[in-house]
């Protein structure tokens, strides 16, 4: 930032937005021998790969393996896309718009006795990948997914060959939603995603043709990490950034990013509207001992997937916490704004004053660090809208150290309950990126592992299973989101291992372990590991998991896409 960010320097040296499109190549060859050899010599090669890799947002020597022109497993044909609407469906983050993540038995194809015969029916490998955070849709007897290396895949369900491969600007980490498009030829369908540079695409879901491109935010930081919703033409994106991760060096001038939700159209990727997390521009603040201009108010990263509520004509989504101090009103919340103005309706604030930044912590703290650090407790999960027998109506959420709450969405976000089911006495225990739910119960995944089922109306904890085997297998935990047939919830673990629960009492159903290698379809050498964010897909009697995800220094890295059936 010294350099890059530095406006006396423009004439040099590429501002952090332009030197973020560059693609990993160009900025290893410029560290390891061109022009920044000098500054770097201080770094190790593996060092170098790392910067280049973090600033283009995908790994290196991706681009052409990873171009599925160059696989040898292309699909016969490629026939007109089936309606999505009409048969068996995981379409984006959560089968619905009420984002409870559960599939109907007639959807699932799969029933509660015949999960014990899961087995594998074939893998698909990300070439080059470390990281399968890329949750897979399921609609048309397709599969769409994204990938750490910045391709986004068409591949048929039942055999996982390639129909297109579509190369984003950077990794496509959310899930993808197909839908109607209009004003593109003979284009019906249309899949739309975000990347890590915060843009938004649709590309046309036949053939991976590209229909628009649209950049939400302009912070250099910024990315899309949820899926973006669609909903009667419009589609819904959640904004979020990686300016907490380092802002405290103090070359950087901390902090300047707040997350956002924006308002698309479909068709064509117009903004109808954009409503900022923290309503309050940053300001100066003062400068800190190197003479760096330090700025507030920041944060607020919507991390999560908006959920729809047709009835009230509304979105909600939970915030992360603030980057600075004071805390924003708006930090560790969920919000819900009116659908067609992008106006705040309502906020419910689970937790007030939490300033956080990573490198905070102990001898690292900077003068950019906040002087009260944490407790970290963003609300990453999308909020579950259930609809209870009589008609009343739920919304839930829940934290990082465990909290979860049910509010009246009818009553502008009123608390109806809230419980505790996590023990934080060795760090933060709670949920990370999502539960699931059905008529009756709520199940959510601990961090530091198991699984908890809650009773809808009260709270009332009903059973856990802790899934303790996880010894010497590094971060240990279900942080990856739940999925829900009848009577079987799917959690997968940091251990890799991917279960199937009876939602009676937690009782294991099936068990499988993907941190191992695996032959491809593609023919890409392959491994599972670490699950740790997406959850698994089920319909038209498949399931679907990627496992991978190499984002901290503990975790498995993975780059592999398997597809389960019924022996």
């Amino acid at each position: 930032m010294s350099c890059h960010g530095n406006p006396a320097a423009a004439d040099r040296a590429p501002d952090p937005s332009t030197l973020r499109q560059f693609p990993p190549e160009r900025i290893y060859a410029a560290l390891a021998t061109g022009v920044m050899k000098v500054h770097a010599q201080n770094l190790t090669d593996e060092e170098k790969r790392r910067v280049a890799e973090f600033m283009s947002a995908r790994p290196l020597g991706s681009a052409e393996l990873g171009d599925a022109k160059n696989m040898p497993n292309h699909c016969p044909a490629n026939p007109a896309l089936a309606d999505p609407s009409a048969g068996p469906a995981w379409n984006g983050w959560a089968v619905d718009l009420t984002n409870w993540r559960f599939q109907t038995a007639k959807a699932a194809g799969i029933t509660a006795d015949q999960v014990a015969r899961l087995k594998l029916k074939w893998a698909f490998g990300y070439p080059n990948g470390v990281s399968a955070s890329g949750q897979p849709t399921i609609v048309s007897g397709r599969v769409f997914v994204g990938t750490d290396i910045g391709y986004v895949y068409s591949l048929d369900a039942a055999t996982g060959c390639v129909y297109w491969s579509f190369q984003a600007n950077g990794l496509v980490r959310n899930a993808i939603t197909i839908g109607p498009v209009a004003g593109h030829g003979s284009t019906k369908y249309a899949a739309y995603f975000g990347d890590a540079h915060s843009n938004v695409y649709a590309v046309d879901a036949r053939d991976g043709e590209l229909l628009w491109m649209k950049q939400a935010d302009e912070h250099f930081t910024a990315r899309i990490t949820a899926a973006p919703t669609l909903h009667d033409g419009r589609v819904y994106v959640p904004v979020s950034s990686s300016e907490e991760w380092s802002g405290s060096a103090l070359d950087y001038p901390c902090c300047t990013f707040r997350g956002s939700v924006l308002a698309l159209d479909a068709n064509t990727g117009q903004q109808i509207w954009k409503t900022y997390t923290i309503a309050e521009a940053p300001k100066p603040t003062k400068k800190n001992s190197k003479g760096v201009q330090l700025w507030a108010p920041a944060g607020g990263s919507v991390w999560n997937s908006p959920t729809v509520d047709v009835k009230l004509h509304a979105i909600f989504f939970g915030t992360g916490d603030s980057e600075t101090e004071p805390a924003a009103k708006t930090s560790d919340a969920v919000m819900a704004l009116d659908m067609n103005t992008g106006k705040v309706l309502w906020v419910f604030q689970a937790q007030a004053n939490d300033a956080f930044m990573g490198g905070c912590s102990g001898p690292n703290k900077t003068e950019n660090c906040p002087s009260v650090q944490g407790p970290d407790l963003d609300i990453g999960n999308s909020p579950m809208l259930r609809t209870l027998p009589g008609g009343r109506r739920l919304l839930l959420a829940a934290t990082k150290d465990g909290n979860v709450f049910a509010l009246d969405p009818d009553r502008k976000g009123a608390l109806v309950w809230k419980v505790n089911i996590a023990d934080n006495s060795k760090g933060l225990n709670g949920v990370m990126w999502g539960g699931a739910a059905d008529e009756q119960n709520a199940y959510y995944g601990l961090s530091r592992g198991g699984v908890v089922a809650l009773r809808l109306t009260t709270g009332e904890r009903l059973w856990f299973n802790p899934l303790a085997r996880t010894a010497g297998a590094g971060r240990s935990g279900q942080y990856a989101a739940l999925s829900l047939i009848p009577e079987v919830v799917f959690t997968g673990g940091f251990d890799g291992i991917l279960d199937g629960l009876s939602t009676a009492d937690g009782h294991i159903l099936w068990e499988f372990d993907t941190a191992r290698d695996f032959d491809t379809v593609n023919k890409v050498q392959a491994k599972g590991g670490t699950m740790g964010a997406p959850g698994t897909t089920i319909a038209g009697g498949m399931l679907f998991a990627g496992s991978g995800y190499g984002v901290f220094g503990t975790d498995r890295p993975g780059n592999v896409l398997l597809a389960f059936s019924i022996e």
